[in-house]
C-alpha cells in the first residue's frame, strides 16, 4: 500500500482513551507517524489522569485530555474543538466514541472494526481506513496495524516519559523497584509474598524502593508498613518515576501500567500473572518482542522481562478473578510461592550484573 497523502506539514490527532498502559502502548504508533512525517504536529486525545504517562513524548506537541464521563456541555465543547480540526485522525479502539471522535477531528481517519453487524459496517463506512481488529494479537502489534494501514514503516519502540530524578530520591546503593499495588484487586499478589521479597531482596545486599499513587498507602502500610523499604507513593511523577525505574538493578511487580512502564525503560522486569492473557498484555521488552508471550508458563523470557505465572490448568482465563469482579481474588496469584519469584529475580540480577 502506498504511503498515505497529506500536506507537508500534517495535523495528526491519536485517540487513546483508555488506561494508563493502553496510552502508553500506543506510543509507538505515535512514534511511527512521526517518522513518517518529520514535520507533523501530532497530539494525542486521552482521558484525564492518563496524560501525565506521554510527559516530555518528543514525538507530541500536546495532549488534550478529557474527563471519562463528560458532561453534555463539555461534550459539546470537545465537538467544536476537534471538528475538522486534523488532517488525519487515528483511532487505536474500535468503541463508539473514539471512532466517532476521529471521524470527526479529522478530514482523514482510520481505526480498528470489531464484528460483522451494522455497527461495524457503519463505522467502515465513516473512516476513511480500518482495519478488523485481533483480540489475540499482542496490543502494540494490533495498534501497528494502522502504520500498516497508511503504508508506513512501523516502529516498535515504546516511548517513556521523560524527566529528571530529583536528588535523594534514589540511594547511593544497589537498589530494587517493587510496585505491589495494582489497580484491581484481582492483580494483586499476596501481602506475605510481598513481605518475604522485600526480606529477601535485603540478603540479597539490595535497598527497596516502593513506588505507588496516593491512594496505595492504605495498603501499602499494611502490607510493608514494618519492612526495611523506601516508599516512593505519592512522591514522584511519571518521568520521575521512569527514571528510577531505569536506575534500578530489578523491578518487581504485578500487570501494571508501571510494569510495561518497567520494562520499555530496559531494566530487567520481573513481571508476575495471573489472569490476565500475557500473549495480548504482556510487557513489552526493550527492543521489541523478539517472540510472543506463550498463554502460561512458570518463567518466560524475553529480553529485559521475565514473566512468571503460576500455571493452573485455568490459566490464563482473561476474567476479573476468580468471582468475576473487580475486587476479586485470583488463585493463580494466591498460590504464587516467593521462591518462585526468587528464581526469576536471581535470574534478572545476572543478567544485569553481566551487562
Amino acid at each position: 500500500m502506498n504511503q498515505v497523502q497529506l500536506p507537508p506539514n500534517p495535523r495528526v490527532l491519536v485517540v487513546v482513551l483508555r488506561r494508563l498502559g493502553d496510552v502508553l502502548l500506543a506510543t509507538p504508533l505515535i512514534r511511527s507517524i512521526k517518522r513518517a512525517f518529520p514535520r507533523a504536529t501530532i497530539e494525542a486525545l486521552v482521558f484525564a489522569g492518563t496524560e501525565g504517562i506521554l510527559s516530555g513524548n518528543p514525538d507530541l506537541v500536546g495532549v488534550v485530555a478529557i474527563p471519562q464521563h463528560p458532561s453534555a456541555r463539555e461534550n459539546l465543547a470537545l465537538l467544536l474543538r476537534l471538528t475538522q480540526r486534523y488532517d488525519l485522525a487515528l483511532s487505536t479502539q474500535a468503541g463508539d466514541r473514539p471512532t466517532t471522535l476521529a471521524r470527526i477531528a479529522g478530514r482523514k481517519s482510520a481505526g480498528p472494526i470489531e464484528g460483522i453487524g451494522i455497527g461495524a459496517a457503519v463505522k467502515r463506512a465513516a473512516l476513511s481506513f480500518s482495519y478488523a481488529t485481533d483480540r489475540n494479537r499482542h496490543r502494540v502489534l494490533d495498534v501497528l496495524r494502522l502504520a500498516e494501514l497508511l503504508g508506513i514503516p512501523a516502529q516498535s519502540e515504546i516511548v517513556c516519559p521523560s524527566g529528571t530524578l530529583p536528588s535523594g530520591i534514589v540511594p547511593p546503593q544497589p537498589f530494587a523497584v517493587v510496585h505491589a499495588s495494582p489497580m484491581y484487586t484481582y492483580k494483586r499478589w499476596t501481602m506475605e509474598g510481598w513481605r518475604g521479597l522485600a526480606a529477601t531482596l535485603r540478603e540479597r545486599g539490595l535497598a527497596t524502593l516502593v513506588s505507588g499513587g496516593e491512594g496505595d498507602r492504605q495498603y501499602l502500610d499494611a502490607i510493608l508498613g514494618g519492612s526495611d523499604v523506601a516508599r516512593l507513593d505519592g512522591k514522584l511523577g511519571w518521568p520521575q518515576l521512569a527514571a528510577a525505574l531505569a536506575a534500578a538493578r530489578v523491578y518487581i511487580g504485578p500487570d501494571t501500567a508501571v510494569t510495561h512502564l518497567a520494562a520499555a525503560t530496559g531494566t530487567p522486569t520481573v513481571a508476575l500473572y495471573g489472569p490476565t492473557d500475557p500473549r495480548v498484555w504482556g510487557p513489552w521488552p526493550r527492543g521489541g518482542l523478539d517472540r510472543p508471550w506463550a498463554a502460561a508458563g512458570t518463567i518466560q523470557q524475553r529480553g529485559n522481562v521475565w514473566l512468571v505465572q503460576n500455571p493452573l490448568p485455568c490459566l490464563p482465563c482473561g476474567q476479573e478473578g476468580c468471582q468475576r469482579r473487580l475486587n476479586s481474588y485470583s488463585q493463580c496469584l494466591d498460590e504464587l510461592s516467593t521462591n518462585q519469584v526468587m528464581v526469576a529475580v536471581d535470574q534478572a540480577l545476572a543478567v544485569r550484573k553481566a551487562a
